[in-house]
């Protein structure tokens, strides 16, 4: 279909967003409106700025500078007004909230002037008490309430009922052009290999993610323990993620390192700045998560490089990986682990690392091909454009 005989074409849709720094809502955000500026629709994004800002704009999308991060309640009434005249002035069409705070003023605006009104949860979001039950409450007061898996549309659904009926699974996309192997040069990872000082017959266990408790660092340092006294002698396990002030838990980490006599053998290399060079050049990728997480973004981008994954059977993960039971064992694309057992992580990454070399060429291509087709940055847009069409195509209808 030519772009411009899309539905959306002319059309001028508004996402909002406290901010534009890197995360997985902001990325989400520029990555719809890159597509909704491929189409010929206009993509407005009501945020405060950040350091994607650049990039929204370089992509088609427009920069609405917005007080959007506030949580003043004065500041969020306001906000209501001050988002009504932006979507007068720029003849906005539907209003799009990625956040709770901006979102109470989405909501505002788009009742006000009749507007659809989608919201899209990229995690769980606590309510210990009343109060915080009915801020969190907007997130699931959308036309349509996009959850990022159904995980999370499962918690929704269990907090919010009345929302069920308005639910729509789209799972974050993995852009494929980055995240595929004919797209990393041999440097990229010796560089990181060297950086890392991991020595040129090692291989590499992966766990790419923030330095906090419920990631699965210790999990993942006692399965290398038990691995060690197995007698794995060539292989390093690398824990990428910044402390992000965790300091208390770094000195923990370190001193079970310590502790069980892996020093050398477990390597904390900090934030990693090449991802798809990290996980090609792993040999297995871990996502050891001791607490549900509301997507698995390290386990797809890793079946898109082809590499082996051993993820936690918790939370959304599971959904991104197929494994026993769901699929036989000759159709699985990575293992599935109880959270918080390092002898089954132990036990999986040994099976990952023992692959012969036609068994891992056949679990990566299929691997690939699960990512194309459900996990694709190409789908996640499509599907989004495809909301916002339903919801103007009905609010046309007589």
């Amino acid at each position: 279909m030519d772009p411009l005989a899309h539905p959306l074409a002319g059309r001028t849709i508004l996402q909002i967003i406290p901010e534009l720094e890197a995360g997985g809502a902001e990325r989400t955000a520029v990555d719809v409106a890159a597509g909704l500026a491929t189409i010929g629709a206009r993509a407005l994004v009501a945020t405060e700025g950040g350091r994607l800002v650049g990039e929204l704009q370089a992509k088609g999308g427009i920069w609405a500078p917005f007080p959007a991060a506030s949580k003043n309640p004065l500041t969020m009434l306001r906000n209501v007004r001050r988002l009504a005249k932006l979507c007068l002035d720029e003849g906005v069409g539907l209003i799009h909230a990625r956040s709770r705070a901006p979102a109470w003023s989405g909501l505002g605006a788009a009742r006000a002037l009749s507007l659809p009104f989608v919201t899209t949860y990229h995690g769980s979001y606590q309510s210990r008490t009343g109060l915080k039950h009915r801020y969190n409450s907007v997130m699931a007061r959308g036309d349509i309430v996009i959850a990022n898996s159904h995980y999370t549309a499962g918690l929704i659904a269990g907090l919010y009922p009345e929302a069920e009926g308005r639910l729509r699974v789209i799972h974050r996309g993995t852009d494929l052009s980055a995240y595929a192997p004919s797209a990393v040069a041999p440097e990229r990872i010796e560089a990181l290999r060297a950086a890392w000082d991991v020595a040129p017959h090692q291989r590499v266990v992966l766990l790419a993610a923030r330095l906090t408790s419920w990631k699965g660092q210790k999990v993942l340092i006692e399965a290398a323990a038990r691995l060690q006294d197995w007698g794995l002698s060539d292989v390093v396990f690398v824990l990428a993620g910044d402390p992000q002030g965790r300091e208390g838990y770094v000195k923990e980490i370190d001193g079970l390192i310590a502790a069980r006599g892996l020093d050398g053998v477990v390597k904390r290399v900090g934030h990693c700045t090449d991802m798809p060079a990290a996980l090609l050049g792993a040999s297995v990728v871990t996502v050891p998560s001791t607490e549900p997480e509301a997507f698995g973004r390290s386990a797809v981008e890793a079946q898109a490089m082809g590499t082996p994954v051993v993820v936690s059977d918790l939370g959304a993960v599971p959904e991104t990986v197929l494994a026993p039971p769901q699929v036989e064992a000759a159709e699985r694309t990575g293992w599935r682990v109880p959270p918080g057992d390092p002898d089954a992580l132990a036990d999986a990454v040994a099976e990952a690392l023992t692959l012969r070399a036609s068994a891992r060429e056949a679990m990566a291509l299929r691997a690939r091909m699960h990512v194309e087709r459900h996990f694709s940055l190409d789908r996640m847009v499509a599907d989004t454009l495809d909301v916002y069409a339903t919801l103007l195509d009905r609010l046309r209808a007589p």
